[in-house]
């Protein structure tokens, strides 16, 4: 089946809500409809900037992170129906800086995709490997743990408001990036484990992100291996023209 691509500019924390509205009027310019879903997820503090710039346009906006409770005392922390209510359309979960340097494990993420798939937010789950551990030759027993933890207790329903991201975090911010064929190899791993944990329908259906420093020179040939159906990007997402140029690789791919 097709899959439709799917492109997401992850702005970490960069940019402050005056600044996220005029990227979001740059990239208005540059994007027209395309076929390919495009979203943004700027910092917690330009999101509601972001969405009155986004007004009348095709770009859907994500945050970066939520807490598994609707609310309670867990200061500095948002919930999953805060974002809803600010017209979020999703949540990226499980980021590799999240779990690296805020010590999120998988029970963490699983706990926080419930109470996403709760709402009406779609999410976005990051899964990959170290550096030490694909040099240990551990790359799937990790991923395959990652993708087992995250999806546990999530039916089959549910499956198609999730996107996974594969991201290698050896390739995160360092200027390297998996081969085409090494993240063909994983994508095509982690779609025949939800085909053994669901479905040939429901692998066939999910999409597969590739996150890893994705810039405008590999996207086209990323996104164009079988089963890479987009890409969630970082750096090259905070400047307009390199993340226009980046959609257009994944148009060519159509």
């Amino acid at each position: 089946m097709t899959r439709r691509k799917f492109i997401c500019g992850n702005w970490k924390m960069f940019k402050t809500g005056a600044e996220a509205a005029q990227l979001v009027r740059e990239l208005r310019t540059r994007l027209s409809e395309s076929g390919v879903q495009i979203a943004i997820a700027p910092p917690f503090t330009a999101l509601e900037s972001a969405h009155a710039a986004l007004a009348g346009s095709h770009l859907q906006l994500y945050a970066q992170n939520c807490h598994f409770e609707k609310q309670g005392a867990f200061t500095g922390e948002i919930a999953a129906p805060m974002l809803e209510a600010i017209s979020c359309h999703g949540v990226i979960l499980g980021h590799s800086e999240r779990r690296t340097l805020f010590a999120e494990d998988d029970a963490l993420v699983n706990k926080k995709l419930r109470a996403v798939l709760d709402t009406r937010l779609a999410a976005i789950v990051c899964i990959g490997e170290t550096l030490s551990e694909r040099e240990a030759n551990r790359t799937w027993e990790v991923v395959s743990r990652q993708v087992r933890g995250a999806l546990s207790g999530i039916s089959s329903e549910q499956l198609s408001r999730i996107t996974l991201a594969y991201e290698p975090v050896w390739a995160i911010g360092t200027g390297r990036n998996a081969t085409a064929a090494q993240a063909q190899e994983v994508h095509a791993q982690i779609r025949g484990l939800v085909r053994e944990l669901y479905s040939a329908p429901a692998a066939d259906a999910m999409r597969i992100q590739y996150g890893g420093s994705v810039k405008p020179e590999n996207a086209a040939e990323l996104l164009g291996q079988p089963d890479v159906d987009g890409a969630l990007v970082g750096g090259a997402s905070l400047k307009a023209d390199d993340f226009a140029r980046i959609i257009a690789g994944a148009k060519l791919t159509i």
